[in-house]
């Protein structure tokens, strides 16, 4: 048959959503998506008839229906999703970041299931501030002057820029201008903000004299950035915080402080040296510390900024300040977050601590369950095993950190590595995994108890 004669014989959207089976997937779903499904097999049919010979029976009702029931199971799920992370990256950007703890998801859940205070005084009755709810804990927890949120670190940084340094100078470290996720470049943002970036030193060495020489009548501020996401080893020297306070304090010039991360625990007692705290910093004399809320905090995303109370007023009134907002959910994430650090049990309820922690006697316990589980799932259809390996911080934090960890490893006789993964993937929740030495490797440090089981009914469905 022709292709012309073919494509008259496509029968339109109506026709289908009368099959008996159709009208059950709407009950099950959505006109909407059961409409666009429909429309999306019918437009891949025009284009393989367009494209290449084909027989008539791909126009059979049963066929299609079968396909637009296919597509509708894609169709069906929303973009974003929860993901198995069983990676080992406790941090992993593209996953999401730190999950958030029990309080703060319940807290989101209070705060956008009806009205809110978040910009209402309740007490006198009139408008209120949105960071009035969280900037009382973030002095009390890092003994600032002032606190203040914006949407993430890139705005903090961003935003402080542009109220202390449009027009002028800002002098930093040749070694500090780091590249940030994403391909976006310290001195981009710098850039944009209207500031003029003054290099000093070298990538390797950087000393108070060269900061010193570089000062003029056009600085207005002493930049220092933390290296979160990379470690320069050897022949090396950097400029202390405490050395560029007292220098700000000769020259009348505030300084500040990009800390990445923000560790508001001490991550040494665990092991996990390098990261100094944000308590620390602001001790070293910094007027002004930007961090970040989902990574090391272990909250949602958000930009925080605390400092002296003279610079971060002036932040406030830059109209940036409005189009950098964070919304009630963060804020409520946020509050639950810093509440947990507050009542001295950040270690065991914020996840990303835990995970970060955990004990390897647990680790090897949960080892060994879901290695028994899986050989059970698997049969004599391949390998399992359990084996040493490392876990990694993630997030750019603690860069040169490989935390010990047990892993259950899997390999099938009849399925190779990379596609049991492309499969996991594919699964109504989707299971990422990592794949090493042709074997597909779960890292038990960042996968939770109750996803232990989707994993196993994932790879059962595999061995079938």
């Amino acid at each position: 048959m022709k292709k012309e004669e073919l494509l008259r014989k496509i029968p339109s959207v109506d026709e289908i959503l009368s099959n008996k089976n159709i009208q059950l997937y709407i009950e099950e779903h959505s006109h909407y998506v059961v409409v666009k499904s429909i429309r999306i097999v019918l437009n891949d049919l025009r284009k393989m008839i367009k494209s290449k010979p084909v027989k008539e029976h791909i126009l059979n009702s049963d066929n299609i229906v079968d396909e637009v029931a296919k597509t509708i199971k894609k169709e069906a799920r929303y973009s974003l999703r929860k993901v198995i992370n069983a990676t080992g990256v406790v941090l992993h950007t593209n996953l999401g970041r730190s999950p958030l703890s029990s309080e703060a998801k319940k807290r989101i859940i209070e705060v956008i299931e009806g009205y809110s205070n978040l910009e209402f005084d309740i007490e006198t009755g009139k408008r209120g501030s949105r960071y009035f709810h969280l900037t009382g804990m973030l002095k009390e927890l890092t003994g600032a002057e002032e606190a203040f949120v914006v949407n993430n670190n890139a705005a903090a940084v961003f935003l402080a820029l542009s109220t202390f340094a449009r027009g002028k100078e800002v002098i930093v470290s040749r070694g500090e201008l780091i590249e940030i996720g994403g391909s976006f470049r310290l001195p981009e943002i710098m850039k944009l903000s209207g500031a003029r970036l003054v290099e000093v030193g070298a990538t390797n060495k950087t000393y108070e004299k060269d900061y010193r020489n570089a000062i003029n009548e056009n600085t207005s501020l002493l930049m220092k950035v933390h290296p979160s996401n990379f470690r320069i080893k050897g022949f090396f020297q950097e400029t202390s915080l405490s050395e560029l306070f007292s220098l700000g304090k000769e020259f009348d010039l505030p300084v500040m402080y990009d800390a990445g991360s923000g560790a508001f625990v001490d991550l040494s007692q665990k092991g996990l040296s390098g990261e100094p705290t944000v308590q620390q910093s602001l001790k070293e004399g910094a007027d002004i510390i930007t961090f970040s809320g989902d990574k090391l905090l272990g909250g949602p995303q958000a930009g925080i900024i605390i400092g002296k109370k003279k610079y971060l007023e002036q932040m406030k009134k830059n109209h940036l300040t409005r189009a950098l907002r964070v919304c009630k959910m963060t804020i409520a994430a946020l509050e639950a977050t810093l509440r947990i650090y507050l009542e001295g049990e950040a270690w065991e309820r914020i996840p990303v601590l835990e995970r970060l922690s955990e004990n390897p006697a647990t680790l090897k316990i949960k080892a060994k369950r879901f290695k028994r589980n899986l050989n059970n799932a698997v049969k004599n259809k391949g390998d399992v095993k359990i084996e040493e390996s490392t876990s990694e911080s993630g997030g750019g934090a603690l860069p040169t950190i490989q935390i010990p960890t047990l892993v259950v490893t899997l390999s099938l006789k009849k399925l190779k590595s990379e596609k049991i993964g492309e499969k996991l993937r594919g699964n109504e929740i989707p299971i990422i995994v990592r794949i090493a030495d042709d074997k597909v490797v779960f890292d038990l440090r960042t996968i939770g108890r109750e996803e232990e089981k989707t994993i196993i009914n994932a790879i059962k469905n595999l061995v079938v």
